[in-house]
């Protein structure tokens, strides 16, 4: 399924597919350490942003593993403040799994939760999952409180699970259902 023609708005935001010109803020946020501390990997280069870029600006849920990165655009100046997925984690069984990669530049001012509300509807209401869960590293208080204000659960807590420049990471687990996502008023 192509989603590049998806346009979400909330009050603050705009969540979109990526357009050449997003690349510059893109890279930006992309190369710095402090954005990629919770992540398991490096922050990346300019080559390796590119081909980054490249695979988010094509945004398709056909087969399990595939992801769908939205960027996520401030409504008031434009300014690309981070993007949100969707990664198609079992066809069969209508799971996916969320996340996000926001700017520090712009953290602290509740766009992380207003725009995985919105990724959380497209995922519920649009596409028709049936649990969409969200992975994270339990130091990251940040992202942590962005799925308790969802009103995700936390399913797991993994210890150790993850090996990562030779040190050994936990990893939380948050979901929700169909069902309880239902109960809560569509976003427009």
């Amino acid at each position: 399924m192509d989603l590049s023609d998806t346009r979400l708005s909330t009050d603050r935001l705009v969540i979109r597919h990526f357009r050449p010109e997003d690349f510059d803020g893109f890279y930006a946020y992309h190369r710095l350490p402090e954005v990629y501390r919770y992540l398991y990997a490096d922050p990346l280069d300019e080559e390796g942003a590119r081909a980054k870029f490249a695979k988010a600006s094509n945004p398709r849920l056909d087969e399990d593993g595939d992801v769908a990165v939205f960027a996520v655009e401030r409504v008031e100046d434009g300014a690309l403040v981070g993007e949100v997925l969707l990664k198609l984690a079992s066809k069969a069984a209508r799971q996916a799994e969320t996340g996000y990669i926001f700017s520090p530049a712009f953290a602290g001012k509740g766009y992380a939760t207003e725009a995985m509300r919105a990724a959380l509807d497209l995922g519920f209401r649009r596409l028709d999952f049936h649990r969409i869960f969200a992975r994270l590293d339990p130091l990251n208080a940040g992202s942590v409180g962005v799925v308790e204000r969802l009103g995700m659960r936390r399913e797991a807590h993994l210890i150790q699970n993850d090996l990562f420049n030779g040190q050994w990471g936990d990893e939380y687990i948050y979901a929700l259902l169909t069902h309880e996502w239902q109960v809560r008023p569509a976003i427009a």
